[in-house]
């Protein structure tokens, strides 16, 4: 891998960049640097903490292990829509039901198999079990995601997530009536003691924050709220976990008591509707906003 800094990365220790181009662990970066694998301005850099400078070009020695990637989906491929895309990086409108990248018990027909197979480029960028991923979406969630096409991009969009800058905005159906039109839930997720694959409140949690507004109050067939969630963090399955914690779970959302028979729906009234960042080469501000997709409209058309 060679690649030159990003304005994003300028003044950040070596091993935190090479962490955020590769997708490698530290304790991973931290011998590659040992071993004389990773150059700086082609010198190698035997101390991990040095602070790098935009412009400057790494370069990493990845062994095999490392540069095993995912294969393209063969034809027809996965489907997914295009929103936007140029030579830095890809915006896709995921459809329900479609996985972000393999994993135990998806290896194939992912979003990475499909893009690979459109963008071949992707390839090598990021971690390479997940290439070019930067954020996920759950399988039952629709809407917006950013794909990295390059390093540079890649370690500027993470940059950027950890930075909190980039707006993720969501629309929710919700059971019941809210009290207040507007507030933050700010209670730390993490994984349920009895179901590991469940998320919970739990004060042994990482923090999270989500902000919410109610867009509007149905009454028919029962008491439900269509509500505007706003991302602060980003935890695993956040705003289910945190709506079914103020006891508003998410319509359809079986794993966290939102499938009811009133309202039936096979997958989470969740959709991740707007996405914007800065972008990783120009620094303008990208803006992407999608409609509901028709699964989600139809449900709605039959609330008043």
């Amino acid at each position: 891998m060679r690649e030159a800094i990003p304005r994003a990365l300028d003044g950040e220790r070596l091993d935190r960049v090479i962490a955020l181009l590769t997708g490698l662990p530290r304790s991973r970066v931290a011998e590659l640097v040992a071993a004389g694998d990773v150059r700086v301005g082609g010198t190698a850099s035997g101390t991990r903490s040095r602070r790098v400078a935009e412009g400057e070009v790494v370069e990493v020695d990845l062994p095999p292990d490392v540069l095993e990637a995912p294969r393209p989906a063969p034809d027809p491929g996965v489907a997914f829509d295009v929103v936007d895309a140029d030579e830095h990086l890809i915006v896709i409108d995921k459809p329900a039901g479609l996985v972000v990248h393999p994993g135990a018990g998806n290896v194939e027909g992912t979003l990475v198999n499909g893009v690979l197979a459109r963008f071949p480029d992707v390839a090598g960028v990021g971690d390479p079990g997940r290439p070019g991923v930067v954020h996920r979406l759950d399988r039952g969630t629709s809407g917006l995601l950013v794909v990295a096409r390059t390093p540079a991009a890649h370690a500027s969009l993470v940059a950027q997530l950890r930075a909190r800058t980039v707006e993720r905005a969501y629309v929710a159906l919700a059971w019941g009536s809210f009290e207040a039109p507007a507030g933050l839930i700010d209670a730390p997720v993490g994984r349920a003691d009895v179901d590991r694959t469940r998320m919970a409140v739990s004060a042994r949690g990482r923090e999270a924050r989500t902000r919410y507004r109610v867009r509007r109050s149905f009454t028919h067939p029962t008491e439900l709220a269509l509500v505007d969630c706003r991302l602060e963090t980003g935890r695993t399955h956040q705003i289910r976990v945190h709506l079914a914690a103020i006891g508003h779970p998410v319509v359809g959302d079986a794993r966290y008591r939102g499938a009811r028979p009133s309202v039936p729906l096979g997958r989470p009234f969740l959709h991740a509707y707007r996405l914007a960042f800065d972008h990783p080469a120009t620094g303008a501000r990208v803006e992407h906003e999608v409609a509901l997709p028709p699964d989600l409209a139809d449900v709605l058309a039959q609330l008043s």
